[in-house]
């Protein structure tokens, strides 16, 4: 007599069922995740600005003092405070040399490290490269500001007045922080250049590693040059990360704070103020801290505004690209 192996049925058996989650419940466990980051961000940023915008309709001399309702008074006041329209007027220089100058040179760099270097000595040498660049990024602000700072000293004194003096001759002394309005400007803007340029490097030469390179060395054999392949390839594939790169540091230098803190502090004669460092002028130093809090709240509104067109232009292009 011979017995027949009986078949296993097809399927899972319901202990193995029991192992498998089920889809199609309920999400509230999903969301219960998002519940200690909600608070902590809620904690750390959006009650601090709706607190400071608060105060900004009120009079506070800080400490234990009494808060007096203001109503405008605050913000009719800013809107005529010359010395807080001259510190915006500042952030048209700030934007240059955070946004423009690292923005276009960071474009020129990575696609020449990108398509030139890269495809010519390999692409462990273009990526050592992109790590030089981008260290001034990872240096502390307060580091960079103090070489800056030692770099830029007056008199002969400086390193740079010490290599001005070499090469000319003449005992150079110039006081490049404190002496006029264009030399401390400019040393800070250097500076902002130099910090800033590794970003715009790394992100756009991370674009490109989705380009293929194919399409380089078929415009080359077409007789392109550099040029044309880098406008023909290199920026219509990046664009996405150029508006990222253009919106994340235009919001950075509408809030820039610690160059002009550690090089100048203002100087020289509050000529290089900054809104941020005046709203912190204000609050430290000034005897009503809701002026200082509508100081900080106008920065506030004018990021966010910023960011809101910045994302609509970029939404409008990707619509046009579709």
């Amino acid at each position: 007599m011979t017995t027949t192996p009986t078949r296993k049925r097809a399927g899972k058996s319901p202990h193995d069922m029991a192992r498998i989650p089920q889809r199609g419940g309920s999400t509230l466990g999903y969301w219960l995740y998002f519940i200690p980051g909600a608070i902590l961000v809620g904690v750390v940023i959006f009650w601090p600005i709706v607190r400071n915008f608060r105060l900004s309709f009120f009079h506070w001399r800080g400490g234990r003092a009494e808060e007096s309702f203001a109503g405008l008074d605050n913000w009719i006041a800013l809107f005529q405070d010359e010395e807080f329209i001259r510190s915006f007027g500042n952030i048209i220089l700030v934007v240059v040399a955070m946004v423009i100058i690292p923005t276009l040179l960071g474009l020129i760099v990575a696609a020449a490290l990108f398509d030139v270097v890269g495809r010519r000595f390999g692409g462990k040498i273009s990526s050592f490269l992109r790590a030089t660049y981008y260290l001034p990024q990872i240096l502390p602000i307060a580091v960079a500001g103090v070489m800056f700072s030692w770099i830029l000293k007056p008199n002969s004194d400086g390193v740079l007045n010490q290599f001005l003096s070499f090469i000319t001759g003449s005992d150079v002394t110039v006081n490049w922080l404190g002496g006029s309005y264009g030399t401390a400007m400019g040393s800070v803007m250097v500076l902002m250049i130099w910090i800033q340029l590794g970003y715009p490097v790394v992100i756009f030469m991370a674009a490109l590693q989705r380009v293929d390179p194919e399409l380089y060395e078929a415009a080359e054999l077409d007789g392109a040059h550099w040029y044309q392949r880098f406008q023909a390839i290199t920026l219509p594939m990046i664009r996405p990360e150029v508006f990222v790169v253009a919106l994340t540091t235009t919001i950075a230098a509408l809030k820039v704070f610690a160059p002009v803190f550690i090089l100048t502090a203002g100087g020289p004669n509050k000529s290089t103020y900054v809104p941020s460092f005046y709203a912190y002028n204000e609050f430290i130093n000034g005897t009503d801290k809701g002026y200082a809090a509508a100081i900080a709240s106008a920065i506030t509104i004018v990021v966010f505004v910023v960011a809101v067109i910045f994302i609509r232009v970029q939404n409008r292009a990707e619509r046009k690209d579709a």
